[in-house]
């Protein structure tokens, strides 16, 4: 199954970093659950606003724009009824499907549902070691 993403979904990965860019479309054509590209790119000004109201807990995002004009970071949400839907067994279930497409591509990747702490299953990140 081959899930369509938007035109929308396609502008938000503008600034996506090749890799990941490579990761997402990757994931488009092999998933079989929907999704949608919440964000990638992400201004300082929004990253303030995220850590503020503690939705991010850093000013070192993934989202930020590097300088080479990429971000490695991308927010991917599955999608129920047509809508994002922030619900953890849908992560859960998607979650599979993009590490295999990133093992397909041969991409690192980090799923934030991974982290011990501070869970946020929409965030897939280039690692900091591969991808400085």
């Amino acid at each position: 199954m081959t899930i369509k993403l938007t035109p929308g979904d396609l502008q938000r990965l503008k600034r996506a970093h090749p890799d990941l860019k490579k990761f997402v479309m990757r994931a488009a054509e092999i998933s079989t659950i929907p999704f949608t590209i919440l964000q990638a790119d992400r201004t300082i000004e929004q990253q303030k606003l995220n850590v503020a109201k503690g939705v991010s807990q850093t000013m070192k995002s993934r989202h930020l724009i590097s300088g080479d004009g990429f971000v490695r970071a991308v927010d991917i949400a599955p999608l129920h009824d047509g809508k994002a839907s922030f619900a953890w067994p849908l992560y859960y279930a998607l979650a599979p499907i993009l590490k295999q497409a990133a093992k397909d591509v041969k991409v690192p990747v980090e799923w934030g549902g991974d982290w011990k702490t501070f869970k946020d299953g929409p965030h897939w990140q280039l690692p900091w070691k591969q991808y400085p």
